[in-house]
């Protein structure tokens, strides 16, 4: 019986686990899933959140409904990759071998990563990354009223690069149906030269930033918080204020693939960008946030991610070579308040481009552009996750990104 071992039961893992399981007998085929959670974890509500519109139970599902028969779903934390004996031990003492391994672990948020943040952590510092940060400062904004607020993004790679333009364009539609807009300050302050990091895209983003009255710092590099003074303080000794800080802290990905030698030292698996193998080991592959490939860490990408890794695990098992198919496709819709979102779509080298989505010509999505059925395309995007995504079906997108119906040239 050889084995297929899976290591987190995210998006990435979850969908590979149930192609997978599609394609490979269990007759002649053990799978398994190791994960330290049972709670499934729709990510992308964690912003909607602090505004009152999810709750809890909007973003939470038993990790096992999404599971598919034949798969074991173990309960227990990695304490130890083994690549060469290719094996991987738990803290209950359980020792898996495999004959191939997926890595899906993830990344996390560090805020201790950064001097001083932990000082005003939950207090005045809050983030949306976490269910935890994302339930309290619900109940910070409820009552907030007057005052600065500003959202800073420590460095980057971080999960889910539009969300932090998401949340201060929610804010502003937060204070203004709440009648408090003319009293609050929102200030976006980022590493980036820019609101985002393709140009064309962070020309559209930027104006919109601009129509919401929010001011944006650049080539902010934090190196501390005062929580006493509640400033936050550049490397060059520049300080931004607050009376609320929204932090992104640095990303990073489990601690067991640091000690295990299996990434860099912040967590990363160097990833083949084509093929989704692991660089520098045999045998193992690498899906969503966890990769170092320079793409979105997000869902959809992880969704896209897997047509590549499954099938090229496939094909190694038939005797061939990976191939390099995965174009680092990004589908991102980003809610900006009022109703309202802008929808991205792109790759390694093609930036957001206007057009329609997923239909050339057709929509019903309008990409670059803030419109309505943008933001039920976002809404709807929960079903699709829950119904869809995590029981590995396919959808109406192609894995690869279509530039039909895209306009190339861009003022």
């Amino acid at each position: 019986m050889r084995k297929i071992l899976i290591l987190g039961s995210g998006a990435g893992g979850t969908i590979v686990a149930n192609m997978l399981r599609k394609e490979l007998p269990e007759s002649e085929w053990e799978m398994t899933i190791i994960d330290r959670k049972e709670q499934h974890h729709y990510q992308a509500g964690y912003l909607f959140i602090p505004f009152g519109v999810y709750g809890e139970q909007d973003v939470l599902k038993p990790k096992k409904e999404f599971i598919p028969r034949g798969v074991d779903f173990v309960h227990d934390s990695i304490t130890r990759i083994d690549a060469e004996e290719r094996r991987v031990e738990t803290e209950k003492g359980g020792q898996y071998d495999y004959d191939w391994l997926i890595i899906a672990t993830g990344c996390d948020i560090a805020p201790e990563e950064i001097d001083g943040m932990p000082d005003g952590w939950r207090k005045d510092i809050f983030d949306f990354y976490t269910l935890g940060g994302a339930l309290e400062l619900r109940k910070k904004l409820k009552y907030f009223d007057s005052g600065k607020v500003v959202l800073n993004i420590a460095e980057i790679p971080y999960k889910c690069p539009i969300a932090p333009l998401e949340f201060v364009f929610m804010a502003d539609w937060f204070f203004t149906v709440n009648g408090v807009r003319d009293k609050v300050d929102i200030e976006f302050v980022t590493p980036l030269d820019n609101v985002f990091t393709k140009p064309v895209a962070a020309k559209t983003l930027a104006e919109v930033a601009v129509k919401k009255n929010i001011k944006v710092t650049p080539n902010f590099d934090i190196a501390q918080v005062n929580a006493n003074e509640k400033t936050i303080e550049s490397h060059k000794g520049d300080k931004v204020g607050y009376d609320l800080l929204v932090a992104i802290p640095p990303n990073m990905g489990d601690k067991v693939l640091i000690d295990s030698e299996v990434s860099d030292p912040v967590g990363f698996v160097a990833t083949d960008n084509g093929t989704l193998k692991a660089e520098n080991f045999d045998r193992i592959f690498v899906i969503g946030d966890t990769t170092n490939v320079p793409t979105s860490k997000a869902g959809s990408v992880a969704h896209y991610m897997a047509y590549t890794l499954v099938d090229n695990l496939l094909r190694e098992i038939d005797g061939h070579e990976a191939t390099h198919q995965f174009d680092g496709h990004a589908t991102c819709f980003l809610a900006s308040g009022f109703e309202k979102a802008i929808l991205l779509d792109f790759n390694y080298d093609v930036e957001p481009l206007p057009g329609k989505f997923p239909f050339p010509g057709m929509g019903p999505f309008s990409l670059l552009q803030e419109s309505l059925n943008n933001y039920w395309g976002k809404m709807m995007f929960r079903w699709v996750y829950w119904n869809l995504m995590m029981k590995g079906l396919d959808l109406p997108l192609e894995p690869q990104m279509n530039l039909a119906g895209k306009i190339r040239k861009v003022a």
